[in-house]
């Protein structure tokens, strides 16, 4: 089997991960790491082996696929000329700013038969995945998804940022069409909202709510699933997963609490969990979730087929991050019609305590170019 020719556009933290798993593999060909910034494209060239390059459009002619983790606002650009070359594409997420430019994608890799996966790379986490099957039907899902502000991806907000992670596995789950979205959110240290809640609901009565911080003292990434048939408690930091399953018993609605004798209400204060509500631990092994996402998309080319997040789940997940944004731009933070609204609506006085706020302000040019 041949060697697929690939290339990284976009030479920061995370495309030096990408450009890392392809070198590595005997099957890819890492023709080469694309990037304006000379820095950056020679320094990632050289600890892969590869050449750099300023400009994506030299290389059309020489790929089969491409990985692009250029900031959002380049994804459609830069996709868009790929999936017309006829290249394979794997972008990083969001798939693009808005979805109006991820529906341009979608058409684009129909009309050239090209494979457009997008970067949610906690589907392949193997809690989520140990977990997932046991969960059909969901009914109310918890997720929070917080860390330290890290400089990087500045160019959009935490909805964007964290939060499409958990808005990507709520859908995965698929409870169905959204009909109300309530959001709110405000900014602590830029221009885009840093700290922000949705709570979703769906026409299948699910409810979601999603809370996620880039202010945070603690990285945490959890998530709490109730469905028909059972609960799930997912760490997706720690890979492990808590499955508990009640008794049929339980789920027939037969266990009459008001008819128990004193002897039967003596033994279940020992006893119910294991008899009635079953606990499972699963603790997965460190896996490396970016190259098995890798293999996804390679797999994908090969064998003509969808790969796991596909192009049209990425956009999904960017339309429902559209509608929380919208929410949060709209919240009001009193009662008055023409009070403050929006994120930036209270930052000079935000309740949200950070260790960055003793530090002096940094520039939004500074924070560009330290985000790469």
């Amino acid at each position: 089997m041949s060697s697929l020719r690939m290339a990284v556009i976009g030479a920061g933290r995370l495309g030096s991960f990408h450009a890392e798993k392809i070198a590595q593999r005997r099957d890819l060909d890492l023709v080469g790491v694309v990037d304006p910034r000379p820095d950056n494209r020679d320094r990632v060239a050289a600890q892969c082996g590869t050449q750099g390059f300023a400009d994506y459009q030299e290389l059309l002619g020489q790929l089969q696929a491409a990985v692009v983790a250029t900031p959002t606002q380049f994804h459609r650009r830069v996709a868009l000329d790929l999936l017309r070359a006829g290249i394979h594409v794997l972008v990083e997420k969001p798939i693009c700013a808005t979805s109006a430019e991820a529906d341009q994608l979608l058409a684009a890799a129909r009309e050239h038969n090209a494979v457009l996966q997008v970067g949610h790379v906690e589907r392949f986490n193997p809690a989520f995945e140990a977990a997932a099957p046991h969960l059909t039907d969901p009914k109310f899902i918890e997720a929070v998804r917080t860390s330290g502000f890290t400089f990087r991806s500045t160019d959009v907000g935490v909805v964007l940022d964290l939060m499409i992670h958990d808005i990507d596995l709520v859908l995965s789950l698929a409870p169905g069409r959204i009909r109300k979205v309530d959001a709110l959110g405000i900014s602590v240290l830029g221009g885009h909202e840093d700290v922000a809640n949705a709570r979703l609901e769906f026409d299948s009565g699910c409810v979601a709510i999603l809370s996620a911080s880039r202010v945070s003292y603690q990285q945490m990434r959890r998530m709490q699933v109730w469905s028909a048939r059972g609960f799930a408690s997912i760490d997706l930091a720690t890979r492990t997963a808590t499955l508990v399953r009640p008794s049929q018993t339980l789920l027939r609605r037969q266990f009459d609490v008001d008819a128990l004798t004193p002897e039967q209400i003596a033994y279940y204060r020992d006893h119910l969990a294991e008899e009635h509500l079953p606990r499972e631990q699963v603790q997965s092994a460190a896996v490396d979730a970016l190259s098995r996402e890798l293999d996804d998309f390679v797999e994908s080319i090969r064998s003509q087929r969808q790969p796991c997040v596909s192009g049209q789940a990425g956009r999904d997940a960017l339309a429902v991050a559209e509608q929380i944004l919208a929410g949060i731009a709209s919240h009001r933070w009193d009662a008055t019609a023409d009070g403050p609204a929006g994120p930036l609506a209270i930052s000079s006085h935000c309740p949200i305590p950070a260790p960055h706020f003793s530090l002096p302000a940094v520039p939004t040019h500074a924070l560009l170019e330290r985000a790469g």
